[in-house]
């Protein structure tokens, strides 16, 4: 049983420090805004002439 719960405390410290990255990530670090543009294809059906 120690080997069980040993186990589970190291996969539970590693998902922690896991979700402490991430919130880090996502509190501190600001994406610079940019503007995009992206082509659209019209689907129109051929032309009969």
């Amino acid at each position: 049983m120690p080997t069980l719960f040993r186990f589970l405390l190291v996969v539970a410290i590693l998902a922690g420090l896991g979700f402490a990255a991430m919130f880090a990530l996502a509190t501190f670090v600001d994406p610079d805004p940019r503007e995009i543009s992206v082509p659209v294809q019209t689907s129109r059906p051929p032309s009969s002439s």
